[in-house]
């Protein structure tokens, strides 16, 4: 039984890095199922055993990568881990470029994204009673905010580490929303 659930790892992985290539190469609406087979190097019909269309499979790579990036852009509420949190996230978008990019290029997709951070980041903090900032907005603000930064270092075919960037994301958007729209834990 392992076995057989490893090899559907393996091949779901495959279709995904193949779906994934083709779509930075020729865009998400010129990619076939042929080809993203072809790519994979996995049987026609292999593909519909795991999926019912490319949109499928598209939801899928980016359901682990939702969740993997709204478990990322919570704001967390110390100072240091403020800053962790931002190291970690552009070491996450440097290792996932290329998913990122293909994230970030559809206008649904990155809507889904950001709805779904700003949800999950709202549920993880709460308003400070004294702040002009309502919850929703400030974490709409923190959410988009470090979507723009990703976006603009990705763009910039990230001129600055990691490091620095996770710093930047600490003084430039974490550190100061969360001064005015969070209580701290």
């Amino acid at each position: 039984m392992q076995l057989q659930d490893r090899r559907v790892r393996r091949t779901q992985h495959l279709l995904a890095e193949a779906l994934i290539a083709l779509t930075l190469e020729k865009g998400y609406e010129a990619v076939t199922i042929r080809d993203i087979t072809k790519r994979a190097d996995i049987g026609y019909a292999t593909f519909f055993r795991h999926y019912r269309d490319k949109d499928e499979l598209l939801q899928d790579v980016l359901d682990v990568v939702l969740a993997e990036l709204i478990a990322l852009l919570r704001a967390p509420l110390s100072a240091d881990d403020q800053q962790a949190t931002g190291i970690i996230l552009f070491r996450y978008l440097q290792e996932h470029e290329e998913v990122v990019r293909v994230l970030l290029k559809s206008q649904a997709l990155r809507q889904r994204l950001l709805e779904a951070a700003t949800a999950s980041t709202s549920a993880e903090h709460m308003s400070r009673p004294d702040s002009v900032v309502p919850l929703e907005i400030a974490a709409h603000h923190i959410v988009a905010s470090s979507i723009a930064l990703a976006e603009w270092w990705l763009d910039q075919k990230m001129p600055y580490p990691a490091e620095r960037m996770g710093l930047i994301y600490a003084q430039l958007i974490a550190y100061p929303t969360a001064a005015v729209a969070f209580l701290p834990k």
